[in-house]
């Protein structure tokens, strides 16, 4: 398995727990012996901190080791909400299919100074490119949706790998970002989906406000929905398309009554915790 640190690093973690064990000891060994500090007397402590961290160990900026780790009881878990005590909130658009409403709500969001993130599936890159770089330009971000919409659970792991990288690529060679954000099509997952997604350098993503706007149930069921949710506050990650037939008619007023109300818009990248983070059983992502 391969470890991603901010610096873009792999580290070979080994294969099994004892080779995770014995190359965490020697990296953990070896920085502190840099330290001028004597292996020796390290060793227990190194120990512990590898047994305490098994999830993952990662690089900081500074070079000190961190852990993260998305699994809950066993189960591995996207991220549904953020743990903050700011008023922070995500607002994010699916983009699987259609684009006839995507600059007006690009227009409408510039209005308000609100950044958000786009998941794009690999068709409406390719059926769109000039919008993908529209997008990127206006400091939104940019989230992988998968190659061709399927459940990612049903697929193996070499497919799953395929679905999220073919987009990857496309969108690493049409703008030169590297998107790691992912949500899985239809809020589809598994162990094997967070993981594999994880290996490929993406944080999955889900959500804990859906507008449900593609019911198109119309524009004041929308403002309701999200609104009043039961779910919505801070850290909250809403769920829109861009696609849906009313919700860029819903937009400037959902947007304007969220932040009557206090909440500021941040982009994903800048709401969910990079490193050391705990999920719990609901899906909130909490700083340790």
């Amino acid at each position: 398995m391969l470890w991603k640190n901010d610096k873009n690093a792999n580290i070979d973690m080994g294969k099994g727990i004892k080779g995770r064990l014995k190359q965490n000891l020697e990296d953990i060994s070896a920085y502190l012996y840099e330290k001028s500090i004597s292996r020796k007397a390290v060793t227990m402590a190194a120990a512990l901190l590898v047994l305490a961290g098994l999830v993952g160990v990662k690089y900081s900026d500074s070079g000190i080791f961190t852990a993260s780790s998305s699994a809950v009881n066993g189960r591995e878990l996207p991220i549904y909400c953020v743990q903050t005590d700011e008023p922070k909130i995500a607002l994010t658009f699916d983009a699987a299919w259609g684009n006839e409403d995507t600059r007006e709500i690009m227009e409408i969001l510039k209005k308000h100074n609100v950044k958000v993130t786009f998941f794009m599936t690999g068709g409406w890159v390719d059926a769109y490119p000039d919008d993908v770089k529209y997008i990127l330009s206006e400091g939104h971000d940019l989230g992988n949706h998968s190659e061709n919409h399927k459940n990612m659970s049903q697929l193996s792991d070499a497919e799953k790998k395929t679905e999220l990288m073919t987009v990857h690529d496309k969108v690493k060679a049409l703008t030169g970002y590297d998107m790691f954000l992912f949500r899985p099509p239809y809020g589809d997952y598994d162990n094997a989906v967070i993981k594999t997604a994880r290996e490929c350098g993406y944080y999955a993503i889900q959500w804990d406000v859906d507008s449900l706007d593609w019911k198109d149930y119309g524009v004041d069921a929308i403002i309701k929905t999200v609104t009043q949710h039961k779910h919505l506050g801070n850290g909250s990650i809403i769920l829109c398309h861009n696609g849906a037939k009313y919700t860029a008619q819903a937009l400037d007023t959902l947007i304007s009554t969220l932040q009557e109300a206090g909440y500021t818009f941040v982009p994903l990248s800048e709401l969910i915790y990079k490193d050391n983070y705990t999920m719990d059983h609901e899906g909130r992502q909490q700083p340790k």
